[in-house]
């Protein structure tokens, strides 16, 4: 049997640098599967007549070959004619089968017997050519890491050679035509090839050419000065142009996605129409009891009655997808509403008591007759009764908090894009509290000290967290393309600055954190507050950066220093996060 690849050997001191001897043993493998799937081919027996030139003697061995693949080319001259034969007949049958029932059925029942033939064959064929098919992959595969072993035994044994991108370049060439060379010599099986033969021929051949294309450079070092510089300015105004117009289409395109695309009046009316359903709601609270009497007492416990109009806008372009009409959202209103407010009245029954004055009687007699008589007399008693309470309670969710639970992701990015931007619209509404949040640099920045950042680990978290400086606060968010809430911006910050703790909440975040107190907190130790939304324990959170500031997902991502009034009043704590 021929052999296809050679087997490369390597001298001990060739192997003792790890990258030559990792390489190496995978080429060595690769060759060992070679000769398992070779061995696989089918072999054919072949009878040698053999005559003896002094004494005549005829001697007959047997020896095996291995056998070649079938030929395709064969194999379709052979089916030629046979395929054209039935090309035509079929032909002909098609010709006349829309008139005869009896031949059509006849006819399509022979073509699968047909066809189920040609299957046949071709599975008998494919499952011949197998053996011969998975040595042409392994030979492949085997080249492949021979060749890789040779040339990291070249950059080891010639570094020299390695030190430019040309020099690298005419190496790897050279040790593939050397190798060529050596496989194309190879004859009967375990043929063997040492590898510093193959190296030293390339590492040569490399050499040579590279001083040769150096002398040529240096006997026309003007003219390849010229054509150095002239490429170089060549390549300076096409990368110009080119970035020219990927920033241009890029920004078109990016004003476009994030603005508004419907018109002013639709989304003038949907907002006009999100109002009177609030005005309603208000109507209804200020004549509760008149609406609904019959009850002791009345208790109120109202949340405010507002939205904001972006955050509405932006929800029904998102969920839409793109351009509305004010008569298309109109149940999408109502259903955005409904999700908003709730209000529930519940009643609670008092058994209280109330003073009752009643009327007795009793016998009294007449100290100096000793006459007896009955007389009248009042008295107060304790009567039990029912006292009705009804409580009255609205909820607002916040408008701003709807779209997590209401939007697939595609709709939550969108969601966001219109945020960060406010639909290119801030003239829409100026009212809106969210115009001068999201103004370009509103949001207030920060220079971190050199010093914090020689923490490799801080420097980590803030070089992630400050990729995020101006993205909208979206309420459940936690990811670029949702944007964040406060929890959601820490955890993904964190995920990606070296930790693995998946996505948290605030207080899931605390949980994980060692305490530490104000006086040894570092710039990296989370930082946390409570009661800033109605939960229990931890309510935000953000990543403590020294000098009482912070970076959090405020609205939008931000700087922000602790020492303001606000965060005082909810302060909680610092924690430490583990190691990661």
């Amino acid at each position: 049997m021929s052999r296809r690849t050679p087997r490369l050997l390597f001298t001990e001191y060739e192997l003792k640098p790890p990258v030559v001897e990792k390489a190496a043993g995978k080429a060595a493998r690769a060759s060992d599967r070679l000769d398992k799937v070779e061995n696989r081919i089918p072999k054919k027996q072949v009878r040698r007549r053999t005559v003896d030139p002094n004494t005549g003697r005829v001697t007959v061995r047997l020896s095996f070959e291995e056998k070649k693949p079938p030929s395709k080319l064969v194999h379709a001259v052979r089916a030629a004619p046979l395929n054209a034969a039935a090309i035509e007949a079929h032909r002909e049958v098609h010709s006349v089968e829309d008139d005869n029932v009896g031949v059509e059925s006849v006819h399509k029942a022979e073509c699968t017997v047909e066809a189920g033939t040609r299957a046949g064959v071709s599975a008998h064929r494919h499952r011949k050519m197998k053996p011969y098919r998975d040595a042409a992959k392994t030979e492949r595969r085997s080249d492949r890491a021979n060749l890789d072993a040779l040339k990291k035994d070249a950059e080891q044994q010639n570094p020299q050679l390695s030190s430019n991108p040309y020099s690298r370049w005419q190496q790897k060439q050279a040790i593939k035509k050397e190798y060529a060379a050596a496989k194309a010599g190879s004859g009967a099986a375990n043929t063997t090839v040492s590898a510093s033969e193959i190296t030293g021929k390339a590492a040569k051949e490399a050499a040579d050419k590279t001083q040769k294309a150096g002398e040529f450079i240096a006997k026309h070092k003007k003219g390849f000065l010229i054509l150095g510089v002239a490429a170089l300015v060549l390549v300076i105004l096409l990368n110009s142009a080119s970035s020219f117009s990927v920033l241009l289409q890029g920004g078109l395109s990016g004003v476009s996605i994030s603005t508004y695309p419907s018109a002013d009046s639709d989304m003038l009316a949907a907002e006009s129409s999100y109002a009177s359903l609030e005005a309603a709601l208000k109507d209804e609270l200020d004549h509760y009891q008149a609406r609904h009497p019959g009850y002791d007492e009345y208790r109120f416990d109202l949340d405010t009655i507002e939205h904001d109009p972006y955050v509405l806008i932006s929800m029904l372009t998102a969920f839409k997808g793109g351009e509305w009409k004010a008569s298309d959202v109109q149940s999408l209103l109502q259903t955005i509403f409904d999700r908003q407010y709730s209000l529930t009245q519940t009643v609670t029954v008092e058994v209280r008591y109330r003073t009752e004055t009643r009327t007795g009687t009793r016998t009294v007699t007449d100290p100096d007759t000793g006459e007896e008589s009955t007389v009248d007399y009042d008295y107060d008693v304790q009567v039990p009764y029912n006292y009705y309470i009804c409580n009255v309670k609205l909820d607002n969710f916040d408008l701003s908090h709807l779209p997590v639970y209401m939007m697939s992701e595609d709709q939550l990015s969108l969601y966001s894009v219109y945020m960060a931007t406010l639909g290119n619209r801030p003239d829409l509404f100026p009212g809106s509290g969210y115009v001068t949040r999201y103004a370009p640099g509103q949001y207030e920045d920060y220079d971190i000290p050199p010093e914090a950042m020689q923490d490799a680990t801080f420097a980590a978290m803030i070089t992630e967290a400050e990729k995020y400086l101006g993205y909208p606060y979206v309420w459940g968010g936690s990811s670029p393309s949702t944007s964040f809430d406060c929890s959601g911006f820490v955890s993904w910050v964190i995920n990606h600055s070296g930790w693995n703790v998946g996505r948290l909440g605030a207080q899931g975040l605390y949980n994980i954190c060692t305490p530490v107190s104000p006086a040894n907190a570092k710039p990296g130790d989370l930082i946390f507050f409570q009661h800033t939304y109605d939960t229990s324990g931890a309510s935000h959170v953000g990543i403590y950066v020294g000098n009482n500031m912070m970076i959090h997902c405020g609205d939008p991502i931000h700087y922000s220093n602790i020492t303001e009034s606000y965060w005082q009043q909810h302060f909680l704590g610092f924690g430490r996060l583990p190691k990661p």
